[in-house]
């Protein structure tokens, strides 16, 4: 298996150098032996795993499916159905597909184009998108029997992407001019305001024409809401006030703890529980556009916070309290993700014997030495109980002996963009610079050291 990797990756130089369109990018395997460099290793992660929103998009909206199954066994008969959240990683891993030349620009432009356009047609509530469309006729399909309306949290994670999108093609040709315009006026358009419910000093996740606010869930940190949060500030159209964050999100500062877990602080409460720390994800999704490095506000240091989570993960693998087979230094790493019982939210303290790879994987620019660790194991010596076509499945457990050939958007993203983060910042840097994010940082009272005041 290893030697027909390291051939692909050959072949892909052999085609840029003869002009090919579609190339990995110039990292080399590395030659007469069975181990690939890290470099090599990396980026064909990152290929594998973009190729789940190329190859494996919904044709008529370009839009990520929700999931893959490769074993071909799909609840609710949805495997047309598309992802707000999961597409918005996947307009950024996008991204990442022309830096590293998996795809060419041109390329991009014509899927980008049909995932903005689909967007501007799709069916939303005052902006926000729903949870889930019907790719072929972007209608909602009900996440839950009342989340049938807007989802604010997913929609902001889209907004993330299309900022990136218009931060990367502005100063393009005509086309590219104006998908970067079209992406920028759709999350401008988002009415965040609106999910105040009444104007209240918090944002509230849901809303359905139905069912109104009948879901009642007020969002308050710290999980993985707070690009939410950033957006409804940095709005220049339908924004929130300050005291939205610092009441709402923040809590009067009861966000704030003094809890440490194995010698690690936790530094923020997590959902109100000040000893316990959630799902990686929660140090993924707001963060692959939000740069973390020396954000500070006068509630956390985000890189220490997202480090000491990461770190906290790994120790609970090699302390194994509950003995599962498989933890320690080379496996590690709990999210949300498919478990032998269902789907279910993994964390220290809170888990079912179930690794999910992108926990480690996306937590590469936190900790890069020991996440490749944990890819070369899951590479080298799982190899394809848990490695496909869309590069690592969702998730495994060596003690149920349970691998199933699966993928989940929302899991597949965050590896290809935070990779990528670690590698060159390319994320970060776009989402950064954009203006309106800047107003909304100092609106809030970040510091950054990509901030301009």
């Amino acid at each position: 298996m290893k030697s027909l990797q390291i051939l692909y990756l050959v072949l892909i130089l052999l085609m840029s150098a003869c002009g090919g369109s579609k190339k990995t990018n110039s990292a080399t395997a590395s030659s007469g032996t069975d181990s690939l460099t890290d470099d090599s290793l990396l980026t064909l992660v990152q290929k594998r795993t973009f190729d789940y929103f190329w190859e494996g998009a919904e044709p008529n909206s370009g839009m990520a499916r929700e999931r893959i199954h490769i074993d071909g066994e799909y609840p609710q008969n949805d495997q047309d159905v598309v992802t707000i959240g999961g597409s918005g990683f996947g307009v950024m891993a996008i991204l990442v597909g022309v830096e590293r030349k998996f795809i060419s620009r041109e390329e991009a432009v014509e899927r980008l184009s049909l995932v903005v356009d689909f967007l501007g047609k799709a069916d939303r509530f005052h902006g926000a998108w729903p949870h889930w469309f019907e790719g072929k006729t972007g209608k909602v399909k009900p996440f839950s029997k009342k989340d049938n309306g807007g989802d604010l949290v997913e929609t902001a994670f889209m907004a993330q992407g299309l900022i990136c999108v218009s931060e990367y093609f502005r100063n393009g040709n005509e086309e590219e001019q104006g998908l970067a315009n079209r992406a920028d006026s759709l999350w401008k358009s988002i009415d965040w305001s609106w999910y105040r419910k009444n104007g209240e000093n918090v944002l509230y996740w849901h809303w359905s024409p139905q069912f109104g606010w009948e879901m009642n869930f007020a969002v308050r940190g710290y999980d993985e809401c707070l690009m939410m949060y950033l957006l409804a500030a940095a709005s220049p159209t339908h924004g929130v006030p300050a005291d939205v964050y610092h009441e709402g999100w923040a809590r009067n500062g009861a966000i704030k703890t003094d809890a440490e877990q194995f010698g690690y602080k936790t530094i923020l409460s997590h959902n109100g529980s000040p000893g316990s720390v959630g799902p990686l994800f929660w140090a993924h999704y707001s963060y692959l556009g939000l740069d973390p490095t020396g954000l500070k506000d006068k509630y956390a240091d985000y890189w220490a916070l997202n480090k000491n989570h990461t770190l906290i993960h790994r120790a609970y693998a090699i302390q194994n309290p509950k003995g599962y087979k498989g933890y320690g230094e080379k496996s590690w790493g709990l999210t949300a993700s498919y478990s032998v019982n269902g789907y279910a939210g993994h964390k220290p303290g809170e888990d079912l014997g179930v690794i999910s790879p992108t926990a480690a994987i996306s937590s590469y620019p936190y900790t890069p030495e020991y996440s490749v660790q944990v890819i070369r194991y899951l590479y080298e010596d799982l190899e394809d109980k848990v490695w496909g076509k869309y590069g690592f499945y969702d998730a495994f457990s060596e003690t149920e002996h349970w691998y199933p050939q699966r993928y989940l958007a929302i899991d597949q993203g965050p590896q290809v963009v935070m990779i990528e983060n670690g590698r060159s910042g390319l994320l970060w840097k776009l989402f950064m610079k954009n203006v309106d994010v800047q107003n909304g940082l100092n609106k809030l009272g970040f510091e950054s050291p990509h901030l301009k005041r």
